[in-house]
């Protein structure tokens, strides 16, 4: 008889099978990128090209490009495994459907939002005339937000998983979700950059995320047993 995987062996074939599918889509995995640099750019020209009014908006401007770049991603985070069968092997599977559902998120904040954390201080800030003294916030906000609103993103993405086109009201469903986020990230970097004490907002972040690793899985596996139910 054969023993049932753990979960990190089932993590770790997930994980190989996503890498190859995610390289087999090379092209489709650089979108998100884009489109922030896209976002990033066309601030820029309709800002002009005065640093000092560039400089004050960027925490903004990065955090907002960040959101709407994970946006454009979000409808595909189950998608795919819906149209070929693999959502219902996964809640076959003998490991509990919200780690599965955990491991994907993880995989999909990986390979779309966390090139953009590194990115967008280095790259997309200095196009920004973002001051090196808010790199540091900056940075803080986005590894703890962009995992935040992957968690929150895989439940909306989950609720309508079973709907064809689905992609406007996914974004629809999302932002709401996605705005106190927002509000907290970049307005810590504000904050830091006024001299003012940012912990209280770095602190609802990290509430928020532990809390959404905890939850945002249970209800993403709920939605999605009862979206092919």
């Amino acid at each position: 008889m054969t023993a049932a995987p753990s979960l990190l062996q089932t993590a770790r074939a997930l994980i190989v099978r996503d890498v190859q599918l995610l390289w087999r889509r090379r092209g489709d995995a650089l979108q998100p990128a884009l489109f922030a640099l896209l976002v990033v750019v066309l601030f820029a020209l309709g800002l002009g090209t005065s640093p000092q009014a560039l400089s004050k908006v960027a925490p903004a401007v990065l955090w907002v490009a960040v959101l709407l770049a994970g946006l454009l991603s979000l409808d595909t985070l189950f998608r795919g495994d819906a149209e070929d069968g693999s959502l219902e092997q996964w809640i076959l599977a003998p490991v509990p459907l919200a780690w599965l559902v955990l491991v994907r998120v993880l995989i999909h904040w990986a390979t779309t939002a966390l090139p953009l954390v590194l990115a967008a201080p280095l790259l997309l800030g200095e196009m920004l005339h973002l001051p090196r003294s808010e790199l540091p916030m900056l940075l803080a906000t986005l590894a703890l937000g962009t995992p935040l609103l992957s968690l929150l993103g895989a439940v909306v993405a989950a609720l309508t998983v079973g709907m064809r086109r689905s992609g406007i009201l996914v974004a629809l469903l999302a932002l709401p979700l996605y705005v106190p986020v927002l509000v907290f990230g970049a307005g810590a970097v504000a904050a830091s950059a006024q001299g003012l004490d940012a912990s209280g907002a770095l602190l609802w972040l990290a509430a928020g995320l532990l809390l959404s690793l905890l939850l945002a899985p249970l209800a993403a596996a709920a939605a999605i047993r009862i979206a092919l139910t």
